[in-house]
């Protein structure tokens, strides 16, 4: 899955990164989008400490295509650096995203704070691979296909249940996060949201199942009619979300069930090179990072958290292996797939509990800084890579030693212009987000949290996501 889900052996084509040779493993991305602010001494920094660890190998997953792929070759024979990357990602998100709408208790806060978190940037983006496209230093990915059929299908940035194009490429992963939290928002407005475990282990067990009995044919299915698809999705998630935003009781229930339908109909039925198998184990892993934070909260025993994510990660690696063997691969190819699924995993689970087991260090700013600029990262990197293919002498040839060199100049200029576009895209608008939402509250009233269930009172929680 990488920051935009390569594939190979399964006959998928590379989804980010425009002219490279496909690579033997599984796919490689999102990024949950990153939090805000929070300092190195704060106790959530381990999260973003994480994202940057996440960010750097899904930069490496992309950038190797053309520099240091001697060391791309070995790795991706054990593991696959974009996988891990999108998996920590996934459930950085599935950690922090429901205590965020469980902590402002305000459907409406919630998906304010979202707009701005996440559209201001891709916007620039997409207005970046644009201009980049014209003064031929990029490429546009589905250029023949319809405008619009294209704008309808990354209107809401679903592009990949939607069967379109991923402009930019990596905003596939983009999609499953926004079916996350239109399922979130129906769970919290029918007071049900705080059964994590239960969902983690539900789409783990229906990933098995559903990877194990499927025929091939459904995994390459699409619905007909792209754009009246798109058309009717938009419509319709628009309509549920309206309810859900705008009005209280049954209206919102309603509303946002049938966002969270429609959401999840299109996971299943309509993904454009993610099969559900991958797609329901992304949900259980995002879920699995909901049951931990309430572990951490003391809302849930620490030993059944343990055991639902052990579960899950099981699972996952069960579902991956399992559908492998109908996929028609060579034998030594379906062997390196299942190892780099297996161990991508693995040490994405890894990865996440170390974090957490050092959540209370106090990390060095350069690394938070780094997950702090994660989004910027995340959906900029690609252009940058696609500048880089398009200067002939950078991907020529040269010396290990020269590689290593022009990979740090490119990460370091990654950097800097991430930093420069959190400072000013990302945190002002972030900030703006917040005073909006607060208008919100003055000019229609707060919207109250569902009664029912207790919300999540996060300890010193930074006004993150």
């Amino acid at each position: 899955m990488g920051s935009g889900y390569i594939r190979s052996d399964a006959g998928v084509t590379d989804r980010d990164v425009v002219r490279p040779e496909p690579v033997a493993d599984p796919p490689s991305p999102p990024p949950a989008a990153p939090a805000a602010a929070t300092g190195s001494g704060s106790r959530l920094a381990w999260l973003d400490v994480l994202r940057g660890i996440a960010a750097l190998a899904v930069v490496f997953d992309h950038l190797s295509y053309y520099v240091l792929q001697v060391l791309r070759h070995i790795v991706y024979q054990w593991f696959n650096p974009g996988n891990y990357g999108v998996f920590v990602f996934f459930m950085i998100s599935g950690y922090i995203v429901p205590a965020s709408l469980e902590r402002k208790g305000s459907v409406r806060t919630f998906w304010v704070s979202r707009l701005f978190r996440l559209y201001p940037l891709y916007l620039l983006v997409v207005m970046l691979a644009v201009a980049l496209a014209a003064v031929h230093l990029g490429g546009l990915r589905g250029e023949g296909a319809d405008p619009e059929t294209s704008v309808l299908s990354q209107l809401l940035m679903m592009s990949n249940v939607l069967g379109g194009e991923n402009l930019p490429n990596v905003v596939w992963s983009l999609s499953y996060e926004m079916v996350f939290y239109l399922l979130l928002t129906a769970l919290f407005a029918a007071r049900i949201h705080r059964r994590s475990s239960w969902y983690a282990l539900a789409f783990a067990a229906a990933a098995v199942a559903i990877g194990g009995f499927l025929p091939q044919a459904y995994f390459t299915h699409t619905l007909n009619a792209p754009r009246l698809t798109a058309l009717a999705a938009d419509a319709l998630v628009l309509a549920g979300l309206a309810l859900a935003v705008v009005r209280r009781g049954m209206p919102r229930m309603v509303g946002a069930a049938l966002a969270a339908l429609v959401a999840v109909t299109l996971l299943a039925f309509n993904g454009s090179w993610i099969p559900p198998w991958e797609a329901l184990s992304i949900l259980a892993l995002m879920f699995t990072g909901t049951v931990l934070y309430r572990a951490e909260q003391g809302q849930y025993p620490w030993r059944r958290a343990i055991a639902v994510a052990v579960a899950v990660f099981s699972l996952a690696i069960v579902a991956g292996i399992w559908h492998s063997h109908v996929w028609g691969m060579s034998a030594g190819a379906e062997a390196t797939w299942e190892r780099t699924w297996f161990l991508s995993l693995l040490l994405a689970g890894a990865t996440f509990a170390a974090g957490m087991t050092f959540r209370h260090v106090r990390w060095p700013r350069m690394l938070t800084w780094l997950g702090l600029i994660s989004y910027s990262v995340y959906l900029l990197h690609p252009l940058l890579v696609e500048v880089y293919y398009h200067v002939p002498w950078l991907h020529a040839h040269h010396p290990f030693w020269l590689q290593l060199l022009l990979a740090a100049a490119f990460l370091a200029v990654t950097i800097g212009i991430c930093s420069a576009t959190y400072l000013l895209v990302e945190r002002p608008m972030q900030d703006l987000g917040r005073r909006v939402a607060k208008w919100a509250d003055a000019r229609f009233g707060p919207d109250r949290a569902p009664a029912r269930e207790p919300v999540l009172t996060p300890r010193a929680h930074p006004a993150t996501d």
